[in-house]
């Protein structure tokens, strides 16, 4: 694989669209196909980029044997089906988050990785975010001292989006503040505990049978002394649009501004000031750094729901692609790979089942990929 460039094949056409030419820029990426069930949607798309290899069938894109890698960023329901069937088409697979929606899907998607050997990367934006990478760089240079303690929250409100996130319980789309608190020291979740709070609205709530407006959950990690709190809400809850993490250390600690594109504060013992992040393009190969600031959906006549209420995702679609695409050329394990992205899922789901029985701790699956270097 090392000797050309990775074919990749997009499934999903709206958010899915960002990434499109990323790929056709990144020197080891070759964007191959798309796929769409809408032949309109899909023929727009491959026109505006110059895509020919265009299905609107699934199966039959797999059945490809030219394509090395598919991206898939489909509604969340099926995201477990669609990365099940390209691993046992012989395709390594990168995925939007989250990685499945059960316990047990998670499992069979880490089997299928050991059994294969293929690739799996479940594509969190917010560890490839500007500010995770300046607090990570922080954490490397030994400048936040011992980490004590982390802290995240995504609010957002849900309203207009399409119908399967009515209702949805606020811990099933939770791995924006898991996935920081988890990847910053490179730890696995062992055990959670979560609060329900409030309540949605009626009509809301029969969807998924989740009443809470807000879930809290702390998070006891493995082989440490560390734990984490997360929150999330997603209806009937006054709040602007917030992914953000804290983390506190011995020497300094790190606070998301309250308000977005506000400066953020780093605390030195007891003294706060107000830091500007910098970007991280200088990470990236030349042809891709200006997809940090820039991309498909960042003008007025051209926006999707994710890119207003997201702010660009912390210009981390670059960095993921890249993280994607040299792990597949270098042979290595991406993070989040398989065993890493289902521990960050499974906090949330067992989280939510934790807040149904009042509290009580849930112990996470262990998932290994001892077979794969």
């Amino acid at each position: 694989m090392s000797q050309k460039k990775i074919n990749i094949a997009i499934i999903g056409l709206g958010f899915g669209a960002e990434f499109i030419p990323i790929y056709q820029k990144h020197p080891l990426g070759n964007m191959y196909a798309i796929c769409q069930r809408s032949a309109d949607k899909l023929n727009e798309i491959g026109d505006a980029f110059g895509i020919e290899k265009r299905y609107t069938d699934y199966a039959e894109l797999l059945k490809d044997p030219l394509i090395d890698a598919v991206h898939i960023n489909t509604p969340i329901n099926n995201h477990a089906e669609l990365s099940l069937a390209a691993l046992r088409a012989g395709k390594h697979v990168a995925c939007t988050v989250p990685m499945a929606t059960t316990i047990e899907e998670c499992r069979q998607i880490v089997e299928t990785v050991r059994e294969t050997g293929l690739t799996y990367m479940m594509m969190e934006t917010v560890i490839y975010s500007r500010e995770f990478l300046f607090v990570k760089e922080l954490h490397e240079s030994g400048e936040l001292g011992k980490i004590q303690f982390l802290r995240a929250s995504h609010q957002q409100e849900m309203a207009g989006w399409p119908g399967y996130w009515e209702g949805l319980p606020p811990m099933h789309y939770a791995t924006h503040c898991v996935g920081p608190v988890l990847a910053l020291p490179k730890a696995q979740a062992e055990y959670v505990s979560c609060f329900g709070s409030g309540t949605i609205d009626a009509d809301l709530i029969s969807k998924y049978n989740s009443p809470f407006a807000i879930e809290t959950c702390h998070i006891k990690f493995k082989d440490s002394d560390l734990s984490a709190e997360v929150t999330r809400s997603l209806f009937n809850t006054a709040r602007q649009y917030r992914e953000s993490f804290d983390v506190y250390g011995s020497k300094k600690s790190f606070e998301w501004t309250l308000i977005e594109h506000e400066d953020s504060v780093i605390h030195t013992g007891e003294s706060p000031s107000r830091v500007k992040i910098p970007d991280y393009a200088h990470l990236l190969p030349e042809e891709i750094r200006h997809f940090t600031t820039a991309g498909v959906y960042d003008t007025d006549n051209n926006q999707h729901l994710s890119f207003i209420q997201g702010s660009g995702h912390g210009g981390s679609h670059p960095h993921l692609v890249n993280e994607f695409l040299n792990a597949l050329v270098e042979g290595r394990q991406p993070y989040p790979n398989a065993v890493a992205s289902a521990n960050i899922v499974c906090v949330g789901i067992l989280a939510h089942e934790s807040a149904l029985k009042g509290g009580e701790i849930m112990r996470l699956p262990e998932f290994t990929l001892s077979d794969i270097s």
